[in-house]
């Protein structure tokens, strides 16, 4: 079995860069990665293999499927299907957690 506690505050900083990504689990179904990415820096666009949720712990960001956009803000969670298109945008210094399934 895997046990591991993990201050969730303290799993990635930006540290003077615009984007950091930890991947925290991996397997052949999915992920969970913790991001920081500093305010106004945009992930391009691109589509995900696997269903996903965002939360974001730390900051606001907004997400882009094409014309349509959703501000998440802390303590929020966005759920969105694979191949979807779509980009992020950082409103604040934000960090979040990418759980791919």
């Amino acid at each position: 079995m895997f046990f591991n506690v993990l201050k969730i505050k303290d799993l990635v900083d930006l540290d003077g860069k615009k984007l950091d990504r930890i991947p925290l689990m991996e397997s052949e179904h999915g992920n969970l990665s913790a991001i920081a990415i500093k305010k106004d820096e945009i992930i391009d666009t691109h589509t995900s293999e696997n269903d996903a949720a965002v939360y974001v712990y730390d900051g606001e960001i907004e997400i882009h499927f094409g014309a349509e956009k959703f501000k998440v803000e802390k303590g929020e969670l966005l759920m969105f299907k694979k191949d979807k298109e779509h980009k992020v945008v950082a409103l604040k210094d934000s960090r979040f957690l990418l759980i791919k399934i």
